[in-house]
């Protein structure tokens, strides 16, 4: 999960390795006499929770991205792989316009720096409604039209590898507590059911971070960003991620009004033909639920492992969100039930901590 964070103004370029600004500086040089561009307008763009950034560099007539992604921590192949079957789905994403894989330097267009959180944000009922219908209608088209052959499958093993972070690195490491014998138990059949139910899902190529931090307000809306780790996967992943997000959150009435719109559309969706979710939104509901509880387990993890392996603690500040989440789910499905005793002593101490929503 990588998330931009929005690089300050004036902020200069850094490197901290010689070797690899004069890899860029080389490689930079004749792509700025094919593109007009001007060295010195290089500037920071945002960063994420990962090891890549996003530098943006000015010609006379334009702006671009490059994005600096150092070997062997990041590959940037699967971006320009991704990027190639989201313009023939007809959806906008940045174009590469030029690459070196072995360096991992991309020359991408800007889609400019309006995101869509911060758009959200800002906007009054009737514009974020906007925004979210236009969202979900090209997740709809992402879903239908974007070629899947080849890519990773979204199965037992990542899920429960994903499912793993919450007790190595939110209950141990940021809490310090032990689970004893019957609770890791029951942590196992918890996980049995959330696989269960992602395993019976229809397939479609998932974005993995389909959320308003990776979206952007452009035309046409919205711009695809942080796609690199698209999967095949259940077709409910991508909705629970934008509807039940990290840095922002919706009342349910408004979570199911557009969940629905969603739905409607996607049952055109060749992977929906035959399948029950086609015919019965209530069961689609539950499965995006449930599909949405393991997200955000795992997100509760890869957020403490940021805070506590990267030195990244600011994430730790949407904890409550997410044990919000996990508890609305928990309370209205039987079967989850047990998960209510697992999270009640990390979510208590997370909200004595100061941490906000």
């Amino acid at each position: 999960m990588s998330n931009p964070i929005p690089a300050c103004a004036g902020e200069p370029v850094t490197w901290v390795d010689a070797q690899r600004q004069a890899a860029f500086t080389r490689w930079l040089a004749p792509l700025a006499v094919e593109h007009n561009l001007d060295a010195a307008s290089l500037a920071p763009a945002s960063a994420d929770a990962s090891f890549r950034r996003y530098l943006r560099i000015r010609s006379t007539t334009h702006s671009f991205i490059v994005m600096d992604a150092p070997p062997p921590h990041e590959d940037v192949r699967p971006f320009v792989d991704i990027a190639r079957r989201i313009g023939a789905a007809d959806l906008h994403a940045p174009r590469v316009l030029a690459a070196d894989a072995s360096l991992g330097f991309l020359l991408l267009d800007d889609l400019g720096r309006t995101l869509y959180l911060d758009a959200l944000r800002t906007a009054d009922a009737a514009g974020a409604d906007r925004l979210m219908r236009e969202a979900l209608a090209a997740l709809v088209t992402w879903q239908k039209r974007v070629e899947g052959a080849g890519l990773p499958r979204y199965g037992d093993a990542l899920l429960r590898r994903e499912l793993a972070l919450f007790p190595e690195w939110c209950v141990q490491r940021e809490h310090g507590l032990q689970w004893s014998a019957e609770q890791q138990t029951q942590w196992q059949r918890l996980c049995d059911l959330l696989v269960a139910s992602a395993l019976a899902q229809p397939t479609v190529v998932v974005h993995r971070d389909w959320m308003p931090r990776n979206l952007m307000v452009c035309e046409p809306n919205p711009g695809i960003l942080d796609f690199q780790d698209a999967v095949v996967g259940p077709v409910t992943y991508d909705v629970a991620s934008m509807l039940r997000d990290a840095f922002i959150s919706w009342d349910e009435e408004r979570e199911l009004d557009w969940a629905v719109r969603w739905w409607q559309q996607a049952r055109a969706t060749p992977a929906l033909a035959g399948h029950a979710f086609a015919d019965d939104f209530g069961e689609c509901w539950r499965a995006l639920e449930w599909m949405g509880l393991q997200r955000h387990l795992k997100v509760l993890g890869i957020f403490c492992r940021l805070k506590h392996r990267d030195g990244k603690a600011h994430y730790a500040t949407d904890l409550p969100r997410f044990f919000a989440y996990a508890t609305r789910v928990a309370l209205r499905y039987r079967p989850l039930a047990p998960l209510l005793p697992l999270i009640e002593p990390l979510s208590g101490q997370a909200v004595r901590a100061g941490y906000t929503f």
